[in-house]
């Protein structure tokens, strides 16, 4: 049975994955950590990663992102993998990550469904062949309870694009500061926020007189929980090191 701790337990989606691993064949949830203590969950929630005196085989975190060095500095210590599912992160805190990733197993995403990671690798599929002379949009669409904005999701869409492509596109938030016209190494990146949006993700390719566009809907958080404890059940006894979606993909080839 593999033993789970979740981060930030008492949240929305701290639920859906404590119902995700009670819904898995040999998973369970043996605590959660959260910085509030109430919540009506079916195992013991922690404030203090101390009180803990169990074991545990792997840690989910979807918290915030000012948690991440707590749990970070318990799963070091304690030689825990972690699977990363907060999103917002500074590059500063994806360097700690890094550091961790020497001493334990880490699994990171932006975005925990096998849907979006393919919508990703057809991206870049299609960047490799009409950058040269298509224009690059992405917009997304969230809940008017999203914090972030670009999500996390789309910056790793335009990452991905850049990665795979020969050219050193320049990411453009805000048109309505820049009085000037489009120029061919930008990638527009766009964020709505409204209502009860779980997840929308939209890649452009305009061109001249076509366009086509590649497009993903989260209709609810569970896809996003399905992935994060696939992550965690593929990330128990790995060596240590960042692993990703990509890993688990092809893991599951």
């Amino acid at each position: 049975m593999i033993k789970v701790i979740i981060n930030g337990a008492n949240g929305k989606m701290g639920g859906v994955v404590a119902k995700t691993v009670g819904e898995t064949n040999n998973l369970e949830v043996v605590c959660g950590f959260d910085i509030a203590a109430d919540g009506a969950r079916s195992f013991p929630v922690f404030t203090d990663y101390n009180d803990f005196k169990g074991k545990a085989d792997v840690i989910i975190d979807f918290s915030h992102p000012s948690a991440l060095e707590s749990i970070l500095n318990y799963a070091t210590a304690k030689k825990t993998p972690i699977v990363v599912a907060t999103t917002g992160l500074s590059k500063e805190q994806k360097d700690r990550m890094a550091d961790a990733s020497k001493i334990i197993p880490l699994f990171f995403s932006a975005n925990m469904s096998l849907g979006i990671n393919l919508l990703i690798d057809l991206a870049c599929k299609a960047s490799a062949v009409l950058s040269e002379n298509f224009d690059i949009e992405i917009e997304e669409r969230h809940h008017n309870q999203k914090i972030d904005a670009p999500s996390g999701t789309a910056l790793m869409i335009a990452d991905a694009i850049n990665k795979a492509s020969d050219k050193d596109f320049e990411y453009i938030y805000d048109r309505h500061v820049y009085s000037r016209k489009r120029k061919k190494n930008e990638i527009g990146i766009h964020a709505v926020r409204g209502g009860t949006i779980v997840g929308e993700h939209t890649v452009l390719f305009a061109g001249n007189d076509e366009m086509i566009e590649l497009k993903h809907t989260a209709a609810s958080k569970e896809v996003f929980a399905t992935g994060a404890v696939a992550a965690a059940k593929f990330l128990v006894n790995k060596l240590p090191g960042i692993y990703s979606m990509s890993d688990l993909v092809s893991d599951i080839k």
